[in-house]
């Protein structure tokens, strides 16, 4: 498991949600969700910040991260994700990077 996947799984777990639940809540389709969850889909950065926001936490983004090249969206992720060292342990919304 990735660390997107290790961090999706974890915020939605922790806000005591579903994966039906996350997805109705981020509009993102369920089977899309247990994909990136599982590790076989690396969520965008745009996807994986609106997951987060979805289970009550915050992911700052830089915009230089922001860009519109789809081939760099999964390097993209790993520097965004390398630079959250955990999930917050509470559930108020918090920056993650």
């Amino acid at each position: 498991m990735g660390r997107g996947a290790e961090m999706i799984t974890e915020a939605r777990r922790r806000a005591g949600l579903s994966q039906a639940e996350l997805a109705r809540r981020s509009g993102t389709a369920r089977p899309i969700v247990n994909a990136y969850e599982r590790g076989r889909r690396e969520p965008s950065v745009a996807a994986a910040e609106r997951l987060l926001q979805a289970a009550g936490y915050r992911l700052v983004v830089s915009p230089a991260l922001r860009r519109p090249d789809p081939h760099r969206a999964a390097r993209d992720l790993e520097e965004v994700l390398g630079l959250a060292d955990a999930i917050p342990t509470r559930r108020a919304p918090r920056n993650l990077a």
